[in-house]
């Protein structure tokens, strides 16, 4: 029976109800492992007796093997069926995250995070896509609403529920934390999602998905590991970036010629499926950039504790939250173009003032600023989930969806790496322009030593001194990052007016 059969009916509205709990749990179970497992590292690293560049590994390993599982959904949904494959990876993510609490060495929780990584990669896609079938298509936005505040604020409050659980019980439970939610997603699950016609014909083009997995495993590993390795300097990069360009080529020439490719090139000829994988790219990029920046600048320049960091960054969660039950009013009701605008005009707002940040910035500061981005990300989310997948044919939705993870998870992944690569080069250029301001000239400094600030005539004040221009030049390197990523969202706008608005409710 073909996967483009017709599909089950649109459930009752209690089961409906049902349904959306159960694949909520699963979606905030994986979203809030891409970053709940980061405060935990340096406890981690004590633990298991290793480095830096091999306690790191542990993020590596989960990043990597999702990236290369992710586009596998779609075909395994369609042979063995949607419900039997998310409850597999219910199990397999439940199970495999209680190994990695478990874990007694560095091996063990590498191996036991890359497997979590396999299990986890199609929680998502298959979350969308079963919310997708649930809801009747006027009330997609609504749907697409409830779901995406799982997806936004799994990785918001990630840093905030690890820090916590790191600092008052012991590393381990940023782990044991998703039993109770694989539990009750399982039992949600099979009780109330329907299976799907399954498509016993397809093929698995196995030299498709081999060229794509070494092509996104590449990739992922040389963003992930070329800021410590220094890049292109580094033949180990080199190496794969000539992987990851090569093996995509291929992939591509691949798909346009095989009979039967293991991603169907039919999907990209929707407009707007297209333009929402470019754009929820960019969406990646900025969100967990920003999550990677705020953390170490308010700790190691602003000198709050891990708690107080998670504390100040909790609200930009809300302002999401808020944002996306607003929205999902909105959606279908006026033209959902115009709420990615407003989404994105209130991220570079954000951003914008995040550039007047100094190391005497108050926690209001912080709080507001985040808010207005958390509103902002919620203004774009919900209305570019409904237009991508408003015009895409059902048969493809599982697909779509899984591409429409694996866009997110890219641009996560490159934005990060290049937010970090400029923060350091940055700093390191400020250095040397702000040190050309110390001389026998300076009036400033002049100043500071008859005051008694600086004592240069001793090892100690001159470290001092060193200390100070340091902490500036990293100030504006965080600054400078900061309005990097308000010009991003800033060219992203003109990319709305590509997609195609859907029909609109009275």
């Amino acid at each position: 029976m073909s996967s483009s059969a017709a599909q089950p009916a649109a459930p009752e509205t209690t089961h409906r109800g049902l349904i959306t709990v159960a694949v909520m749990l699963a979606t905030i179970m994986q979203a809030l492992d891409t970053t709940i497992a980061n405060v935990a590292l340096p406890h981690m690293q004590g633990a298991m007796g290793a480095t830096q560049d091999q306690i790191s590994w542990v993020l590596t390993s989960y990043i990597v093997a999702s990236a290369i599982f992710l586009p596998l959904t779609g075909f395994l949904a369609a042979r063995f069926g949607r419900k039997r494959l998310f409850l597999w990876s219910v199990v397999g993510f439940t199970l495999t995250s209680m190994l990695c609490g478990a874990a007694q060495d560095l091996t063990q929780i590498v191996a036991f995070r890359l497997l979590q990584g396999v299990f986890g990669a199609a929680l998502v896609p298959l979350s969308q896509a079963v919310m997708l079938d649930t809801y009747p298509r006027e009330k997609i936005g609504a749907a697409m609403a409830l779901w995406g505040m799982g997806v936004m604020i799994g990785p918001i409050l990630g840093p905030s529920l690890g820090g916590w659980l790191t600092e008052y019980y012991n590393w381990r439970w940023v782990f044991y934390i998703n039993l109770p939610f694989g539990i009750l997603a399982w039992l949600g699950i099979a009780a109330y999602v329907k299976e799907t016609p399954l498509d016993r014909s397809r093929r698995f083009d196995l030299l498709g998905f081999t060229l794509l997995a070494v092509a996104l495993g590449a990739l992922q590993m040389l963003l992930d590991r070329g800021e410590s390795l220094d890049w292109f300097n580094s033949a180990e990069i080199v190496i794969e970036t000539g992987l990851t360009v090569l093996c995509a080529y291929l992939f591509v020439a691949h798909i346009f010629t095989h009979d039967h490719p293991f991603i169907e090139p039919d999907l990209f000829r929707d407009r707007n499926l297209s333009i929402g994988l470019i754009f929820v790219f960019i969406v990646g990029v900025l969100l967990l950039s920003t999550m990677a920046l705020l953390p170490p600048f308010m700790q190691n320049l602003m000198g709050y504790p891990v708690i107080d960091v998670g504390l100040l960054l909790a609200p930009r969660g809300f302002g999401t939250m808020f944002a996306m039950m607003v929205v999902g009013k909105l959606v279908g009701r006026i033209d959902a173009r115009l709420l990615i605008i407003i989404g994105l005009g209130l991220t570079g707002f954000s951003l914008w003032e995040m550039t007047h940040f100094t190391v005497d910035a108050t926690g209001w500061m912080i709080v507001s600023t985040g808010v207005v981005q958390g509103m902002g990300f919620g203004f774009i989310f919900v209305p570019l989930s409904t237009l991508t997948f408003s015009t895409l044919a059902q048969r493809y939705r599982t697909e779509g969806t899984g591409l429409y993870s694996l866009m997110r998870n890219i641009g996560s992944s490159i934005g990060i790496s290049v937010v970090t690569t400029a923060l350091a080069q940055n700093v390191q250029a400020n250095h040397a322009a702000l040190a050309g301001f110390i001389n026998p000239f300076s009036e400033s400094l002049r100043q500071a030593v008859e005051a008694g600030v600086y004592n240069l005539s001793t090892p100690a004040g001159l470290y001092s001194l060193n200390a100070e221009v340091t902490r500036q030049a990293s100030t504006l390197g965080y600054l400078q990052d900061f309005r990097l990523m308000m010009w991003v969202t800033v060219f992203a706008m003109p990319l709305v007016l590509l997609l195609r608005p859907v029909a609109r409710k009275s």
